[in-house]
Protein backbone atom coordinates (compact mmCIF):
# COMPACT_ATOMS: atom_id res chain seq x y z
CA UNK A 1 0.00 0.00 0.00
CA UNK A 2 1.02 3.33 -1.10
CA UNK A 3 1.49 6.02 1.45
CA UNK A 4 -1.56 7.92 -0.30
CA UNK A 5 -3.76 4.70 -0.13
CA UNK A 6 -7.27 5.89 0.14
CA UNK A 7 -9.04 2.35 -0.20
CA UNK A 8 -10.91 2.16 3.67
CA UNK A 9 -9.72 -0.01 6.31
CA UNK A 10 -11.43 -1.07 9.30
CA UNK A 11 -10.26 -1.52 12.75
CA UNK A 12 -9.66 -5.10 14.09
CA UNK A 13 -9.43 -6.03 17.52
CA UNK A 14 -7.70 -8.87 19.05
CA UNK A 15 -9.86 -10.03 22.04
CA UNK A 16 -6.56 -12.17 24.05
CA UNK A 17 -4.43 -9.16 23.82
CA UNK A 18 -6.98 -6.02 23.35
CA UNK A 19 -4.76 -4.65 20.74
CA UNK A 20 -6.90 -3.17 17.60
CA UNK A 21 -5.04 -3.33 14.05
CA UNK A 22 -6.29 -1.40 10.51
CA UNK A 23 -7.05 -3.80 7.31
CA UNK A 24 -8.17 -2.59 4.38
CA UNK A 25 -11.46 -4.06 3.00
CA UNK A 26 -9.74 -5.90 -0.11
CA UNK A 27 -6.58 -7.68 2.32
CA UNK A 28 -6.75 -10.76 4.46
CA UNK A 29 -7.36 -10.49 8.20
CA UNK A 30 -4.05 -12.12 8.46
CA UNK A 31 -1.87 -9.84 6.85
CA UNK A 32 -2.90 -7.32 9.06
CA UNK A 33 -1.99 -9.48 11.42
CA UNK A 34 1.69 -10.11 10.78
CA UNK A 35 1.72 -6.11 10.44
CA UNK A 36 1.65 -5.83 14.22
CA UNK A 37 5.24 -7.70 14.17
CA UNK A 38 4.22 -10.06 16.39
CA UNK A 39 7.16 -12.60 17.15
CA UNK A 40 5.72 -16.20 15.95
CA UNK A 41 3.06 -15.80 14.12
CA UNK A 42 2.87 -19.16 11.88
CA UNK A 43 2.20 -18.24 8.94
CA UNK A 44 1.20 -21.67 6.99
CA UNK A 45 0.39 -21.76 3.14
CA UNK A 46 -2.22 -18.48 3.16
CA UNK A 47 -4.18 -19.85 1.01
CA UNK A 48 -6.63 -21.67 3.22
CA UNK A 49 -5.53 -24.92 2.94
CA UNK A 50 -3.24 -25.41 6.67
CA UNK A 51 -5.90 -24.13 8.87
CA UNK A 52 -2.94 -22.65 11.07
CA UNK A 53 -4.30 -19.16 10.86
CA UNK A 54 -8.49 -19.95 12.54
CA UNK A 55 -9.74 -17.20 14.25
CA UNK A 56 -13.37 -16.41 15.41
CA UNK A 57 -15.48 -13.74 14.46
CA UNK A 58 -17.14 -12.40 17.48
CA UNK A 59 -18.15 -9.31 16.18
CA UNK A 60 -18.31 -7.24 12.14
CA UNK A 61 -18.92 -8.36 8.69
CA UNK A 62 -16.51 -10.22 6.57
CA UNK A 63 -16.19 -11.38 2.80
CA UNK A 64 -14.48 -14.38 1.29
CA UNK A 65 -11.50 -13.48 -0.47
CA UNK A 66 -11.37 -17.62 -1.40
CA UNK A 67 -12.47 -21.01 -0.56
CA UNK A 68 -11.95 -22.26 2.95
CA UNK A 69 -10.67 -26.28 3.48
CA UNK A 70 -13.66 -28.21 5.19
CA UNK A 71 -10.84 -29.97 6.89
CA UNK A 72 -9.99 -26.84 8.95
CA UNK A 73 -13.33 -25.02 9.27
CA UNK A 74 -16.27 -26.98 9.32
CA UNK A 75 -19.64 -25.76 8.43
CA UNK A 76 -20.90 -26.07 12.25
CA UNK A 77 -17.75 -24.02 12.78
CA UNK A 78 -18.38 -21.56 10.31
CA UNK A 79 -22.29 -20.98 12.04
CA UNK A 80 -20.38 -20.21 15.01
CA UNK A 81 -18.01 -17.64 13.44
CA UNK A 82 -14.97 -19.62 12.81
CA UNK A 83 -13.21 -18.95 9.89
CA UNK A 84 -9.41 -18.92 8.22
CA UNK A 85 -7.74 -15.27 8.67
CA UNK A 86 -5.57 -15.36 5.24
CA UNK A 87 -9.10 -15.86 3.60
CA UNK A 88 -11.30 -13.44 4.61
CA UNK A 89 -11.06 -9.48 4.34
CA UNK A 90 -12.99 -6.80 6.80
CA UNK A 91 -16.14 -5.24 5.86
CA UNK A 92 -16.56 -3.18 9.18
CA UNK A 93 -14.97 -2.92 12.56
CA UNK A 94 -13.84 -6.66 13.42
CA UNK A 95 -13.52 -7.98 16.91
CA UNK A 96 -11.89 -11.72 16.43
CA UNK A 97 -10.43 -14.18 18.40
CA UNK A 98 -7.28 -16.62 17.76
CA UNK A 99 -7.86 -19.93 17.81
CA UNK A 100 -5.66 -22.73 17.04
CA UNK A 101 -1.93 -22.87 15.86
CA UNK A 102 -1.89 -18.96 15.78
CA UNK A 103 -3.52 -18.43 19.50
CA UNK A 104 0.11 -18.88 21.22
CA UNK A 105 1.69 -15.68 19.70
CA UNK A 106 -1.03 -14.05 20.92
CA UNK A 107 -1.72 -15.42 24.25
CA UNK A 108 -1.92 -13.45 26.82
CA UNK A 109 -1.44 -16.15 29.48
CA UNK A 110 2.19 -15.51 31.59
CA UNK A 111 4.49 -18.39 33.20
CA UNK A 112 3.17 -18.85 36.54
CA UNK A 113 6.67 -18.45 39.29
CA UNK A 114 7.78 -21.57 40.51
CA UNK A 115 9.52 -22.13 44.04
CA UNK A 116 12.64 -24.34 43.65
CA UNK A 117 12.01 -28.33 45.17
CA UNK A 118 13.94 -28.47 48.63
CA UNK A 119 17.00 -30.51 46.83
CA UNK A 120 17.36 -27.77 44.47
CA UNK A 121 17.23 -24.61 47.16
CA UNK A 122 19.98 -26.32 49.43
CA UNK A 123 22.60 -26.02 46.50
Amino acid sequence: MSLFDSRPKFAVHVAQTDETYPCAGNESLLTGMVRLGRKGIPVGCVNGGCGVCKVRIVEGQIKALGPISRAHVTLDEENQGYTLACRVAPQTPVNLEVAGKLRKPFSKGRAESATASPSIQQQ
